[in-house]
């Protein structure tokens, strides 16, 4: 495999007494979409700033593209960008005036501007309102501005702090369906924090689970399930007219949280069952004279992980 375009190695950032990031290891590849996960104060947003040399390590190694963020940052912000939570458009020029200023900020050849301004303006589906004042656009359009700004001077890594935090389902929709072809040619990484999980599951082909800055697990949502969604939803077909002697049984269970019946009552839904308990579940409703025709267990989402993690790490103290 190619060597990472981002690698961390024991990297900390000390607040004074506060640990906003305790020992980071990690490696993303190119063309990757890496989603970093956490909730808010998990240190993601001090992660980015660390890998861009905003921050200084209080411990341990980061390096862009092999490079050292402090020593040679300059060199590795030619070739990233970040789209923070709020970016700040300025809001009385127009679209296309704002990448302008921007592209002069980034050293974009004179002669390229214009043509990469229209080409990301389209691809924003911005191009009809190019020439509006910024200040009249909705949150969506604001931020797909902002994306098309961020990749005015052609970034190979993209940091993504939140990007749909405010945005309706539809903005949201749309503002995916641009980060997804961001990665199309296996150039560009995208490096998303966010505490939305489905947008993760959606989007991200590895992901970092954090909290209070400690990487709790890392890998495909896929792998994540398999290892650490232990517990699953389980659907059981059962006999007509029997669902709440199925409902009464499975209550009558020592670790099996309640079922729930279908409308028409040939289906029950038993929660977080584990995996090697579905054939006693099974043979205590045989027993109590329960016909059972079909057990299907729900595969673990990437939101049953995160939160049997985050459950985890609370009992240990470290999560709040």
């Amino acid at each position: 495999m190619a060597d990472p375009v981002i690698a961390t190695h024991g990297l900390s950032c000390h607040f004074g007494d506060t640990v906003a990031v305790d020992k980071l290891t990690l490696e993303v590849h190119r063309g990757e979409v890496f989603g970093f996960l956490g909730h808010n104060g998990a240190g993601k947003t001090t992660t980015v700033r660390l890998l861009n040399g905003i921050l200084a390590p209080s411990e341990g190694v980061a390096r862009i593209f092999g490079r050292d963020p402090i020593r040679e940052g300059s060199e590795v912000r030619k070739r990233t960008g970040v789209l923070p939570e709020t970016p700040a458009l300025d809001e009385r020029l127009t679209a296309r005036e704002n990448l302008r200023v921007f592209g002069a900020i980034y050293d974009v050849p004179p002669g390229e501007v214009d043509s990469r301004t229209d080409r990301l303006l389209a691809d924003m589906e911005l191009a009809d309102r190019a020439d509006e004042r910024v200040g009249g656009f909705s949150k969506g359009m604001k931020q797909r501005l902002a994306l098309a700004r961020l990749l005015l001077h052609d970034p190979e890594i993209l940091f993504l702090d939140e990007p749909t935090a405010s945005l309706d389902p539809v903005a949201s929709r749309l503002l995916y369906s641009r980060i997804r072809e961001l990665t199309h040619d296996g150039r560009r990484t995208v490096f998303l924090c966010t505490h939305n999980l489905a947008e993760a599951e959606l989007l991200c082909d590895r992901v970092a689970v954090l909290a209070h800055g400690r990487l709790l697990a890392l890998g495909t949502p896929v792998e994540l399930g398999h290892r650490f969604g232990d517990a699953h939803d389980v659907s059981i077909d059962i006999g007509a007219g029997q669902a709440g002697l199925a409902t009464r049984t499975v209550g009558g269970l020592n670790g099996f949280e309640a079922a729930v019946a279908n409308d028409v009552g040939t289906t029950i839904t038993v929660s977080r069952v584990k995996r090697d308990s579905i054939p006693n579940l099974v043979q205590s409703l045989a027993m109590a004279g329960v016909s059972v025709y079909r057990v299907t267990p729900r595969e673990p989402s990437l939101e049953d992980v995160y939160f049997a993690l985050q459950d985890d790490a609370r009992s240990q103290g470290a999560a709040p």
